[in-house]
């Protein structure tokens, strides 16, 4: 488990690719004060295993699987990646419950600079919308973020300067592909709801507050 409070931008040292697989060597300081081989370490917002330790460096190995699902696929030398490892019961929960198995990629359709920090415009895939609402959190790349609000345009994510400065979501432009992980609780609820009749699982989900993303036109 994981907290969406990246501990350290890790800058991306070797790539090796095999046929269906790639092993990541990635530099970094913090995440390596006390993190052991087999240990999980969050790579923007995948939770993968470590397989090699170093003075400055750590390694992670991906599966065909990762390659597929999240933007992990697209490294190269020189990249730059948020960094957490795993929560541990002593830590503040100061993000959220985040697993580090994450629901799919979104793109960043628009950014919009506000007084302080700005705003992610993201297109959800569709079989995500209706996990999210407003004021409701997500995982983004890694970081615990807050919805802002839902248009037609997509989903609109706050960063404030802070988050910018201490994560890579500073600097990623539109155009650009994160990887999305929903709230664990809506997702849960949602799975308990599938048996119910045709129309009374959305009727639940609006009662408690999970809004699909058709709904929101402002």
């Amino acid at each position: 488990m994981f907290t969406g409070i990246v501990e350290e931008i890790g800058v991306v040292s070797a790539v090796i690719r095999g046929a269906k697989s790639m092993r990541l060597s990635i530099y970094a300081k913090k995440v390596l004060q006390d993190i052991r081989i087999g240990d999980s370490l969050s790579v923007n917002g995948i939770c993968l295993t470590v397989t090699e330790t170093g003075r400055n460096n750590v390694s992670v190995d991906l599966v065909e699987e990762t390659l597929h699902a999240s933007n992990l696929g697209k490294l190269k030398i020189g990249d730059k990646v948020n960094l957490e490892r795993a929560l541990m019961l002593t830590s503040r929960l100061g993000g959220h419950i985040i697993t580090g198995h994450i629901d799919g990629v979104a793109e960043i359709k628009g950014k919009i600079l506000k007084e302080t920090g700005f705003e992610l415009i993201l297109t959800v895939p569709a079989e995500l919308q209706r996990f999210l609402v407003p004021k409701g959190a997500v995982g983004v790349d890694g970081v615990s973020l807050t919805v802002s609000r839902i248009t037609p345009e997509g989903a609109h994510i706050s960063v404030i300067p802070h988050t910018a400065q201490s994560t890579i979501l500073g600097i990623k432009n539109i155009g650009d592909r994160v990887n999305l992980e929903v709230d664990i609780i809506s997702k849960y609820l949602d799975g308990l709801l599938q048996g119910e009749a045709p129309g009374q699982a959305e009727k639940i989900m609006l009662s408690a507050g999970f809004m699909p993303l058709g709904i929101w036109d402002n």
